[in-house]
């Protein structure tokens, strides 16, 4: 009976490799849609560099109606960029285990960086994201395509990228740690029982990684950020930013690093439905 049902959920037409991208898709939706607000309170501190009762103050005057502005952006990038992850990974390390040789890891490894450079091509979708979630541009932007339309339009293509540099250096090695890491933690969790037990040990597998990731490179989305928040003039280096981010904040490694505490628990929330909801997935397709 419980074959039965597992055939009737799987997709025809995805093939065995489609799947990842499908299962990746749907667990990235699911995360998207329960994680927003915490995201959106982490962007005001990444931004402003202010703290966790300002951003707050900030999201409740600007009201219950904006709450979800500039959902769409990171819902349509986003689940598109983890597909690309699992996807691409699970074909690019297929075919270079097939062709390339060598150890796994190293192969393997090679594969997630290779992934997380194609999603760097989504980069339009977080720079509108960052413009419709600062409530300095709400008066300028109306919605996802109003924004796009006028970025292109009175700035060119060019402007849709900025920030590219930051999120290319935070997606090859985040995915490659990822992709490494993920096995062995699972391996040292208390054996699971059931599928209760497996999706449980999928969702702490998953939120330790965001976590520990999320620290690692919270420097480079705060960079990246702060470059993504500017609209015409000139492309500045990430370097004269950074550089700029670190004297406005008084040249204090803490606070580079404010809202880290929120990103940790959002994090732990976002990785964790990911994984779990994404090995759950892939079990019943």
């Amino acid at each position: 009976m419980q074959r039965e049902a597992s055939r009737e959920l799987r997709l025809p037409g995805l093939g065995p490799h489609g799947r990842h991208y499908a299962c990746g898709s749907c667990a990235s939706f699911a995360n998207i849609v329960v994680t927003f607000p915490l995201q959106k309170v982490l962007f005001r501190q990444q931004l402003y560099g202010v703290r966790l009762s300002e951003a707050l103050w900030q999201l409740r005057r600007d009201g219950l109606r904006n709450l979800y502005r500039g959902l769409l952006p990171p819902l349509l990038q986003r689940t598109a960029t983890t597909a690309l992850m699992f996807g691409l990974y699970e074909d690019a390390s297929r075919l270079l285990l097939q062709r390339a040789g060598g150890p796994e890891v190293l192969t393997r490894g090679a594969a997630a960086v290779l992934a997380g450079m194609a999603e760097a091509a989504l980069t339009p979708f977080e720079r509108v994201q960052t413009l419709l979630q600062d409530h300095q541009h709400h008066s300028r932007f109306n919605n996802t395509f109003h924004t796009f339309r006028v970025l292109v339009q009175e700035h060119g293509v060019r402007e849709c990228y900025r920030g590219l540099v930051p999120i290319l250096l935070r997606n090859g090695p985040s995915n490659a740690l990822f992709f490494t890491l993920r096995g062995p933690i699972k391996q040292r969790l208390p054996a699971a029982r059931g599928h209760a037990g497996h999706l449980l040990n999928d969702f702490i597998c998953g939120g330790l990684l965001g976590a520990m990731l999320g620290v690692f490179f919270f420097p480079l989305n705060v960079l990246k950020t702060r470059l993504q928040s500017q609209v015409g003039g000139d492309f500045l280096s990430s370097r004269q930013v950074l550089r700029t981010i670190w004297t406005e904040r008084g040249g204090k490694v803490t606070h580079l690093f404010r809202g880290v505490h929120l990103n940790c628990h959002r994090s732990v929330l976002s990785w964790g439905i990911i994984n779990a909801t994404y090995e759950l997935l892939l079990k019943l397709m």
